[in-house]
């Protein structure tokens, strides 16, 4: 069940919510989109332990099953979900406000339920998915990740196509991109996200 409060507060900024499956590249656009827009991204918090060479505060804000609750309590999240019937994911209110509120660019890197929440919360926010070329190379590169063993990356790749699938028929998201080359694919969102900022492309330095 997740918290499907409106915010009555008017976006200045761009809320950029960006989604894709396991593998598709989002991490690398997002760094780069974050760098040439100056942008802010939400560090999403979870009940779950740390993974192997994961950072607090960098990768995900890792907190407590008392403490989540505590920040649902006070409408702390723009959107938080159970995942697998297990740990809690939420996306933070505070942050992307406050880079809203000072016309910034807003990043989140969220799954599609948890976009179609932000959608209904906030209609100004700017959907875009990332695909692989096909489902052959989405396979291809979630076993080049090396993460987990065969019957994991089968459970994900399932995952994954039933997000694309309700993604495309749903009407949550502006732009569909296909990440076949990873610099095409992020000067196209690049270009796009600055036509709806009304700004020039910043190139990175």
């Amino acid at each position: 069940m997740s918290n499907e409060r409106t915010s009555g507060f008017s976006l200045n900024g761009l809320l950029l919510v960006l989604s894709g499956p396991s593998g598709v590249g989002k991490t690398s656009i997002v760094h780069e989109l974050l760098q040439r827009f100056d942008g802010v991204f939400s560090v999403s918090a979870t009940t779950r332990q740390a993974g192997p060479g994961e950072v607090d505060g960098r990768d995900y804000q890792f907190i407590t099953e008392s403490q989540f609750q505590n920040m649902i309590n006070e409408d702390r999240f723009l959107e938080y979900a159970q995942v697998f019937s297990r740990s809690w994911y939420g996306s933070p209110r505070e942050p992307i406000e406050a880079a809203l509120q000072n016309s910034r660019l807003a990043i989140l890197d969220i799954d599609v339920q948890g976009a179609e929440i932000v959608r209904a919360k906030y209609p100004q926010m700017y959907g875009v998915f990332v695909l692989a070329p096909s489902e052959e190379e989405l396979l291809h590169r979630l076993r080049l990740r090396g993460r987990e063993d065969e019957a994991a990356i089968q459970r994900r790749f399932a995952a994954s196509t039933k997000e694309i699938a309700r993604a495309r028929i749903g009407k949550t998201y502006d732009d569909f991109v296909v990440n076949d080359d990873l610099a095409r694919a992020t000067d196209t969102i690049c270009t796009l996200v600055a036509k709806r900022m009304g700004v020039t492309v910043p190139y990175s330095i």
